[in-house]
């Protein structure tokens, strides 16, 4: 690879010299332009190989170069290495081994966002909001999610240690967790009263349309859906066409998305189409600065169409579509292709989804696998923005029956622990409830 990119600049210089620069046409002065900077380029890169205090490998000085390049576009442009598109296709089919955390830069320093629940971080007590400062004794200052994810994940039955500070304890903590295979559930339905169904989409992979309406069956099964809260709370995005499914499966007619590139033949437009079953609940969907790009073109589209009342604080503000390319090396290059506009034609590109109800997280802990506490970066901070055989004895059937009594209470007690901690949820709840006995009444 290498071999080629440098004949590829020797190759420009040499018809740089053969040809003279013209300025006949803007065409041709861009093109000479482009020339001298690759010529610029050569000589920089022969300065490192010749002068430099280290030896320098080229690979790594073009990798970089590509990097920079990509860089300098718009934050989510970027080059992926072979073990960086392997790991984008394992998280888009809904698997990685790891320790089962999810985790974000907040001000510099590498940040829990939530433990997945079932998963080793979550068994040992990791919570959310935990810092992590040292990584198999290596410290996390200055390193950068994608470095900082790829020490976490490895091979399964491999150990990883972290170091954590956590807020109220004077003293660091230190794990030792033991990989193992984490199942990226993108889809966990809740059941909060009868009739009345939370569904959480923590991120949009290929199956989630799929467990999506598996979890609307499910609930229509206990009963008629009287109301559903559909979770996108730090919802990082994913992939498109899963967002045009899921908000599909809401809508029976109209635009949900249109994307607009440079290309005009390669824009797109997704509309909705009646489906089988007819969905006619109130939909509150819940949003905060962590839900953005996929998340956003569903609550835009279910806001613009009077589907869902939007409730939460603003999203992150991303309105913008990348296109994964792969390369011959096996790596891969994540590039902006085009803008996205809500059904009424509105961009959200660094301005987010303002909910129709603001109400602001409070910052209370909560159990298992909860939204943590609002982001405050948002897009428009990043730079270059653009889930009975029946033959039991009698007396182990009673057994059976008691033991489901008591985890049945167990998952209500949770309910209400989880409606007590997260006023967002609360509030949509009440909210719902209300809009269900108006619809009842009519």
């Amino acid at each position: 690879m290498k071999r080629k990119l440098l004949q590829l600049i020797l190759l420009l210089l040499c018809i740089t010299s053969a040809y003279p620069v013209y300025s006949a046409t803007e065409k041709g002065q861009k093109e000479a332009e482009t020339y001298k900077h690759l010529e610029t380029f050569a000589n920089v890169l022969d300065l490192l190989q010749k002068h430099y205090v280290d030896k320098v490998e080229s690979s790594d000085v073009l990798i970089g170069a590509i990097n920079g390049m990509l860089n300098s576009l718009d934050p989510h442009s970027s080059y992926m290495s072979p073990e960086d598109f392997k790991e984008l296709q394992e998280d888009t089919r809904g698997s990685f081994s790891g320790i089962g955390i999810e985790v974000t830069v907040r001000d510099g320093v590498l940040t829990v966002v939530s433990p997945i629940a079932g998963t080793p971080a979550y068994k040992q007590g990791v919570k959310a909001g935990d810092q992590v400062v040292r990584i198999n004794n290596i410290s996390t200052q200055g390193m950068t999610l994608p470095d900082a994810v790829k020490i976490l994940r490895g091979n399964k039955g491999e150990k990883v240690a972290i170091t954590i500070r956590r807020a109220g304890l004077n003293e660091l903590l230190n794990m030792v967790f033991v990989r193992d295979i984490i199942p990226h559930h993108s889809v966990i339905a809740q059941k909060l009263e009868k009739g009345f169904h939370r569904i959480q989409i923590t991120s949009f992979q290929a199956t989630t349309t799929r467990d999506f309406k598996k979890a609307l069956r499910k609930a229509a099964k206990d009963g008629v859906i009287q109301g559903l809260i559909l979770d996108l709370r730090n919802n990082p995005g994913g992939l498109l066409d899963q967002a045009v499914q899921i908000a599909d499966v809401l809508l029976e007619s109209g635009v949900i998305v249109t994307t607009r590139g440079r290309e005009k033949e390669n824009d797109m437009h997704f509309e909705a189409h009646p489906g089988k079953v007819r969905y006619t609940f109130p939909v509150i969907v819940l949003v905060n600065g962590g839900s953005a790009s996929a998340s956003e073109i569903v609550a835009g589209a279910l806001q613009d169409h009077k589907r869902a009342v939007i409730l939460g604080t603003r999203t992150f503000g991303k309105g913008s579509v990348q296109t994964v390319v792969p390369l011959p090396n096996g790596a891969g290059v994540r590039l902006t292709t085009a803008r996205y506009y809500t059904p009424s034609g509105r961009s959200i590109q660094a301005t987010g989804i303002v909910p129709d109800m603001i109400i602001p997280y409070e910052e209370k802990e909560i159990t298992g696998q909860g939204s943590a506490p609002d982001i405050r970066l948002r897009e428009e901070d990043l730079p270059h923005h653009f889930e009975n055989n029946g033959y039991e004895k009698i007396d182990e059937q009673g057994q059976k029956k008691k033991k489901k009594t008591r985890s049945k209470n167990l998952a209500v007690n949770e309910i209400s622990d989880r409606l007590a901690k997260d006023n967002q949820l609360h509030a949509a709840l009440f909210i719902l409830k209300n809009m269900a006995s108006t619809l009842q009444k009519h």
